[in-house]
């Protein structure tokens, strides 16, 4: 394999990069002069009428939005200073606006069913019986958009897709897209499968609309997106199915998808006197978040207008990677200075787990197309693989710490703390050589992240954000028990078992006293819910529950409700 050291400076070529002054101002996250931008926007969320700024952005409207317009504007002219007064604020809000969740309809899946197959291969009762409890959450977490939303939807903030859905939960009230890619697992080894194709043909009716898939089910979410599952999501739906018709009927959509990601996330490194073309989580949108505006307008105090949108634009980078927000993103200052949210850079980031994603994507296309008879797709996806796996082994490889690891723009190296992304490699099967593969399990033994029986950490620093210590995310735990679990190795097998089983007890044990799955949990302690970031910690939760639901299919005959146990290389 190529070595890279961490002295060798990496060149870069790439055109306005955001993490430097960027010329001009960024577009709102959307159109809207009511959810995205305006002075409407602006005063309701400061004035802070909510506890969660979610909340209004979430309500539907009343009236038309040129109507609703009208009159705020008529109210702010007659008002001296044009500043509306909380109580003035609220009351126009009650009058013009209605509660959030009102944009759905009652909804139970048809195809749900109170005895999966997978409780046939589930030995510990214990573990059997929280998986019927975790079955009829299903039910509990199934949305259908009302039809009002498809014929005006100027008047809501929900974007409409056709299919019936299962959303995260909590004030997680509309899909998401990463967190489907786990929820659709979840349903399919629940024999959801109609409810599972659903979502999945709501993800393409949206890239067909918009050219790639948003954030969220919001148009405050419109023009940023998420880590790419969609084309994974259709191999685990063929996987369960075997339905070719529906692949040729869409892979043209999966392939859009893919050209979203080349054409407006990719950006061109240089290793050892060669280019390679690689992926960022690169959003180039202004003004606050909607959902968090008043967090991002308070962070953003003390700075000129210019670094202002350039911050509003790098947190909605990190929302785009679904890690927001995390260390992982902090470009840091000089000692001692600690980096905090503000110095959130994610474009200056090249990340291991975005790459490994499409470096999957780029081989299933081409194995798509190959079996649908189209050989020079195929060739041309393969091609495109093995550029990749190229650029992954160059640029993101790391010889010295014997890992792959995300490499910084802006300051030419790599970011060399632990995150579990990286090792996504290992769950990509991005043509890892045996020996790589060893390499990056050692690393992992070495770390300080196997010493938490809860669960691994998303990182090892503390600061307060969701998405580092102390806290443990679902997802994360599958990548890398996966990722293992592929392995030749018999200690990186053994190891895979160990973390699903400590996760299983982890996520039973929290539910036992609190009766509820959460999207996060605590690595510390005797077993709780996760916390820190911008809101309480939600309870639900699809890709939770998604992820159990994998580990039990895969291990259901050996795990059980009481164990778990340090990991020791020598087992």
């Amino acid at each position: 394999m190529p070595v890279i050291h961490r002295w060798v400076l990496l060149g870069l070529c790439m055109a306005v990069p955001l993490w430097q002054a960027a010329e001009g101002r960024f577009p709102p996250p959307c159109d809207s002069k009511i959810y995205c931008t305006g002075e409407l926007l602006r005063q309701v969320q400061l004035a802070k009428l909510f506890a969660d700024d979610k909340h209004f952005v979430d309500m539907p409207l009343r009236e038309s939005p040129e109507v609703v317009l009208e009159h705020f504007q008529q109210l702010v002219n007659t008002t001296p200073g044009r500043a509306l007064s909380k109580q003035q604020l609220a009351e126009f809000v009650a009058s013009h606006f209605s509660p959030p969740g009102q944009e759905f309809e009652p909804w139970e899946p048809p195809d749900w069913t109170s005895s999966p197959q997978i409780l046939k291969r589930i030995s510990d009762p214990k573990l059997q019986s929280w998986a019927l409890e975790l079955n009829a959450k299903w039910k509990q977490l199934g949305r259908k958009i009302s039809a009002e939303v498809k014929i005006s939807p100027e008047r809501y903030s929900l974007m409409y897709v056709p299919n019936p859905l299962i959303v995260p939960g909590g004030r997680l009230i509309e899909y998401y897209y990463w967190d489907s890619f786990w929820v659709i697992e979840g349903l399919l080894l629940s024999d959801m499968v109609a409810t599972a194709r659903g979502m999945i043909q709501n993800f393409l009716y949206l890239v067909d609309k918009f050219g790639h898939i948003p954030n969220g089910g919001r148009i405050y979410y419109e023009r940023r997106s998420q880590p790419p599952f969609l084309t994974l999501m259709v191999e685990s739906y063929l996987k369960h199915t075997n339905d070719t018709a529906f692949l040729r009927d869409n892979i043209h959509l999966l392939e859009a998808e893919y050209q979203f990601w080349q054409e407006q996330r990719a950006v061109n490194v240089t290793a050892g006197g060669k280019e390679y073309l690689l992926n960022r989580y690169n959003v180039r949108v202004g003004e606050p978040r909607p959902e968090s505006y008043s967090t991002d307008v308070e962070l953003a105090v003390g700075m000129d207008e210019e670094a202002q949108q350039n911050l509003w634009a790098e947190l909605k980078g990190a929302a785009e990677s679904g890690w927001d927000f995390s260390s992982r993103w902090f470009l840091p200052g000089p000692p001692p200075l600690p980096a905090t949210r503000k110095d959130t850079q994610t474009s200056a980031v090249v990340p291991v787990d975005l790459n490994t994603i499409l470096c999957r994507i780029e081989k299933l296309l081409a194995s798509f197309y190959k079996a649908l008879g189209n050989d020079e797709k195929a060739n041309q996806f393969q091609a495109a693989h093995e550029l990749r796996v190229a650029a992954i082994q160059a640029v993101l490889w790391d010889e010295e710490a014997g890992v792959w690891l995300d490499y910084n723009l802006a300051r030419r190296r790599h970011n060399e703390a632990f995150y579990p992304s990286n090792l996504t490699p290992l769950w990509a099967e991005c043509s890892v050589e045996p020996a790589a593969a060893e390499r990056a399990l050692l690393y992992l033994e070495k770390s300080s992240a196997l010493s938490y029986t809860n669960g691994i950490p998303t990182s090892l620093a503390s600061t307060g954000e969701q998405w580092d210590l102390p806290n443990a995310w679902a997802p994360l735990q599958h990548l890398v028990i996966a990722g293992l679990a592929k392995s030749s190795s018999p200690r990186a097998r053994n190891l895979a078992f160990t973390l699903a089983q400590n996760w299983v007890r982890t996520n039973l044990v929290v539910y036992e006293k609190y009766h509820a799955m959460f999207e996060k949990y605590d690595v510390e302690g005797d077993g709780k819910p996760g916390s820190g970031g911008e809101y309480e910690v939600q309870q639900g939760f699809g890709w939770t529950n998604g992820v159990i639901f994998q580990l039990l299919d895969i291990y259901g005959d050996r795990l059980n409700a009481t164990s778990s146990s340090v990991y020791s290389s020598g087992d």
